[in-house]
């Protein structure tokens, strides 16, 4: 494949024990370096955040089979969604993750460089990544799950590559 992640900034939240209150976090840019240069990296990018399929299975899957994901070599399992760090991490809370982390795409700049940067308009939700996952070592995709059909305003939601099954039986 030969292709390496874009560079883009995710503007991030992360907790900082310094600051006091009910909103002990800072903002934090994490560059595409800071998270795939040399490391295995899943990433699973998903339409949007408390949408029923990526809520239900898609997210809760990787979640799930965080520690064989582990166990095959993966550092670290990544969801991208076209979202803010505030939704991203109310999110992760609602889902009770632990282990997969979250990486808000909020003006889906690293969406639209991948080219899975999509217009969802039909359903409201503006421009959205599509639903994929890829493997990547060290900032170049080694293989990408692509669901079928990518288009504007697909009349479904299309999941059937792009699971932590599939992921799994690839890196076997």
């Amino acid at each position: 494949m030969n292709k390496t992640v874009p560079e883009v900034t995710f503007k991030t939240r992360v907790r900082d024990a310094s600051i006091g209150g009910d909103n002990p976090f800072r903002w934090q840019d994490v560059t595409s370096s800071d998270v795939f240069k040399g490391k295995s990296i899943v990433i699973v990018a998903l339409p949007g955040a408390f949408t029923p399929t990526c809520s239900s299975t898609h997210l809760p899957g990787y979640e799930a089979k965080y520690d064989q994901l582990k166990a095959k070599g993966i550092d670290e399992v990544y969801c991208v969604s076209v979202n803010d760090a505030f939704t991203m991490f109310q999110w992760s809370n609602r889902l009770e993750l632990k282990n997969v982390k979250m990486l808000p795409d909020g003006n889906g700049d690293f969406t639209r460089l991948m080219g899975m940067l999509v217009k969802k308009e039909n359903l409201g939700f503006g421009e959205r990544s599509w639903r994929y996952s890829m493997h990547v070592v060290d900032g170049e995709i080694q293989k990408m799950f692509v669901e079928p059909g990518l288009m504007d305003n697909c009349p479904d939601d299309p999941f059937e590559v792009s699971d932590a099954d599939t992921m799994l039986n690839y890196l076997a």
